[in-house]
């Protein structure tokens, strides 16, 4: 089959991407984010501002008859010296609410850094031009799912007909935050992230504020949770925590009453649910900090470790053991008051059992096909019609 090229550029702005707080305006195009500019402000944590960046579960969502279409893209990538590099990036087509296909991306721009001297190496690459050809015919909703664990800047759409912003499905919106675990690190592609499959079982809309190595409670997160629209809000809290060492049981209990104080200032009545940490055995009693696993990496495969000692949960120090306990008892004391507010055990999503069934192969982040499991189990004990969320259609 001839299929015309595609020729009609549209320009990328609010009102084609969904999942994003807000586009920034480069040179060439627009930056999706997952923080407001103000929050970004507020955080001076590499990690932070680089896993906002990184596009989970952002999309373009457009209403086209179009049967071909283009999408360049300008990536960029973070490696660490040493340390072999992830894949690379996907993006998805879904084509009236299915998946339809996938194209790896190129190019674009690398950040080394050197985990043991702090320096920090940047390369430039091209632009990247994802094609998909042979769309079905006729009017349909289009979405490109961006990569999950990329920076990607967006610079121009072309198609073979006219394209329109999608139409508001409906369907409820759910904002979940949590994680590198939340958003997708080790899943194979942008739709099969944990949450993107939740959501697509659940029918609602996700908004993703899963950010690697960064749900440790800051107010700024919070805040800009507080003012995104939502009818369904969930909070994955716990492994970062640990792993990053940042507190101790005293403060801890004061920063989740914080942060849940935030978040009901502008969703008083809305659905939320708290979510414990899923079963990791290396923090289950052992503190952190975590660490690389030095002999594996030497080994060419990517594992990692606790480095604390668990006689210190004497003097307060979190496990996951911990954690669990402090938000079962925080969710109790607050839903005398709330009673829109629920707490799910992570292990229900992923346990003790599972881990002997399907190890997490890192010894921290769920491979894809744990994804796929946490994603089904968490879509009928939230969206179920015995779950926690309202019934959805």
């Amino acid at each position: 089959m001839t299929m015309e090229k595609p020729t009609i550029t549209t320009p990328i702005g609010t009102s084609l991407v969904r999942g994003a707080q807000e586009l920034e305006r480069t040179a060439r195009g627009v930056l999706p984010h997952r923080l407001p500019a103000t929050a970004r402000a507020q955080s001076n944590d590499p990690q932070v501002l680089m896993a906002e960046s990184q596009p989970s579960g952002v999309r373009i969502a457009v209403r086209t008859s179009a049967t071909g279409l283009e999408l360049d893209t300008l990536r960029t990538r973070t490696t660490y010296a040493g340390v072999p590099p992830r894949p690379d990036g996907v993006i998805d087509l879904v084509v009236d609410g299915r998946v339809a296909g996938g194209a790896v991306t190129s190019g674009g721009n690398t950040v080394t850094i050197d985990m043991a001297t702090g320096a920090v190496e940047q390369a430039q690459g091209p632009v990247c031009t994802t094609r998909f050809a042979d769309l079905p015919e006729g009017l349909k909703a289009i979405e490109l799912w961006l990569p999950h664990n990329e920076a990607t800047e967006l610079l121009e759409l072309r198609t073979n007909a006219p394209v329109e912003p999608a139409p508001d499905t409906g369907r409820p919106v759910w904002l979940h935050h949590g994680s590198s675990i939340s958003q997708g690190s080790n899943a194979a592609r942008p739709t099969a992230i944990w949450p993107a499959i939740a959501a697509r079982l659940g029918g609602v809309e996700l908004v993703n504020r899963g950010f690697g190595g960064s749900a440790l409670l800051d107010q700024f997160t919070a805040r800009a949770m507080r003012d995104t629209a939502a009818d369904l809000i969930s909070v994955k809290i716990g492994i970062n925590l640990v792993n990053s060492d940042v507190m101790r049981r005293r403060a801890f209990g004061s920063a989740v009453h914080g942060f849940l104080d935030t978040i009901r200032d502008g969703h008083p009545d809305v659905p939320l649910l708290v979510v414990s940490p899923i079963y990791c055995g290396i923090h289950e009693d052992t503190p952190g900090p975590g660490a690389f696993d030095l002999e594996a990496i030497a080994a060419g495969q990517v594992r990692f470790r606790a480095t604390g000692d668990p006689a210190e949960r004497a003097a307060g120090k979190l496990t996951l053991g911990v954690i669990r306990e402090e938000l079962d008892r925080i969710v109790r004391q607050r839903a005398a008051d709330d009673p829109n507010l629920y707490l799910l055990d992570g292990t229900e999503l992923y346990g003790e059992q599972d881990a002997v069934e399907l190890p997490l192969p890192d010894a921290l982040h769920p491979d894809a096909a744990t994804h796929q499991l946490m994603g089904e189990r968490f879509a009928r004990l939230a969206f179920g019609p015995e779950g926690f969320f309202p019934a959805t259609d």
